[in-house]
């Protein structure tokens, strides 16, 4: 009669494993076994199990990296396609890039005008329409440039391009008195030269890499500090009417941009002549919005989406709404004033995003009854 045996523990069963954790812990399990082993019976298989027990956690270091390679290509593919529809949505909701165009994209070296060349490259082989594109950079001769960096990535992607040199910081730095801010006389300069380039190189279009972020952070400058209701347009005809530029960003986030730029190693060339100073306006509303983006979450989305949601005849300015010869109808107006309420669809709504403000009750007016006075 044959004697029962007791069940093989689990490191003993032959079926193999796809739990790295497993693994690790039966590779150790037998590390164990073998120097009680070589301890009673003076076996030298100790050396070979610790190896073993190695080359199982090194594996499983092995799997956990790949798992984390895989998470983030699968989250940089998600932000591509965002930043690629971003794009696309613009360019066709302002009807910036037309069939034949030829568009000067600007470039400066940093993140945002690399990834604008980029996504345009991009959809420049699978749009329906053609154009063409070409890169222009102004080397305004900043002591320590890289010359070469733009030059040698242009040629790699295989974009057409021409690098204009033009000794404006010396001009810059003659003009503005030491310690004040060189941006407005720099962005003029390089404006001026950049039309001019525009009309020697045939172009229909002028794309700037701004951004969301630079739309919004425009608006409150101009509020905070020049007394309007101004943003930055994703499209516009120049000062002197030959140009149109373009902003086929203005959808994008910048920390989206900041994402990509880094995920795409591009080679990012640093401003030192008016981005590194301190105490900058658009810096202080770079900041400003950056906390309320955190602190109120949808608070910066809704106020982007206000820019597109303007009601002149419920602001003040004369010149957009005839306020002087509006008259009683005694007919109703379509999304007209609650002239007694102090706010208007302020508060926080069933399905909407949190405002940060605190939300109103629905009350019908018909639900009321009100006593005619005596």
């Amino acid at each position: 009669m044959s004697q029962a045996t007791a069940p093989l523990p689990p490191f003993f069963n032959d079926k193999p494993t796809s739990d790295p954790a497993r693994r690790v812990a039966d590779a150790q399990l037998f590390a164990q076994a073998a120097l009680a082993v070589e301890a009673a019976a003076g076996l030298p298989v100790a050396e070979a199990a610790l190896h073993a027990a190695e080359r199982a956690e090194v594996s499983q270091a092995e799997a956990e990296e790949a798992a984390r390679a895989k998470r983030h290509a699968f989250e940089m593919n998600k932000l591509s396609k965002r930043l690629h529809r971003e794009v696309g949505q613009a360019i066709t909701d302002f009807n910036m890039i037309e069939d034949g165009d030829k568009v000067m994209v600007c470039m400066s070296g940093g993140k945002d005008s690399y990834g604008m060349l980029d996504i345009l490259m991009n959809l420049q082989r699978r749009a329906p329409i053609k154009f063409e594109l070409v890169a222009v950079n102004l080397d305004q001769k900043q002591p320590g440039f890289p010359e070469h960096v733009l030059p040698e990535y242009l040629t790699q992607v295989g974009v057409p391009f021409r690098i204009e040199e033009q000794d404006t910081y010396s001009v810059v730095k003659r003009v503005v008195p030491e310690g004040k801010t060189t941006c407005s006389l720099c962005s003029r300069l390089r404006r001026g030269i950049l039309y001019r380039v525009a009309t020697e190189l045939g172009c229909t279009k002028i794309a700037l890499g701004h951004h969301r972020d630079d739309i919004l952070q425009t608006m409150f400058m101009n509020m905070f500090f020049g007394s309007k209701m101004k943003g930055m347009p994703p499209k516009l005809v120049t000062d002197n009417g030959e140009h149109v530029v373009i902003r086929p960003m203005a959808y994008c986030r910048e920390k989206d941009l900041a994402t990509y730029a880094e995920h795409r190693e591009f080679p990012i060339i640093p401003c030192n002549l008016c981005g590194s100073q301190e105490g900058l306006q658009r810096q202080q509303m770079r900041e400003m919005i950056n906390d309320w983006d955190t602190r109120f979450p949808g608070r910066v989305d809704n106020m982007f989406t206000a820019l597109a949601n303007i009601v002149p005849s419920h602001m003040m300015d004369r010149s957009l709404y005839p306020f002087e010869t509006i008259k009683a109808t005694g007919a109703p107006v379509p999304g007209g004033d609650i002239a007694f309420d102090e706010d208007e669809s302020c508060g926080d709504t069933p399905g909407a995003a949190p405002s940060g403000l605190p939300g109103e009750a629905s009350v019908s007016l018909a639900s009321l009854r009100i006593r005619k006075a005596d």
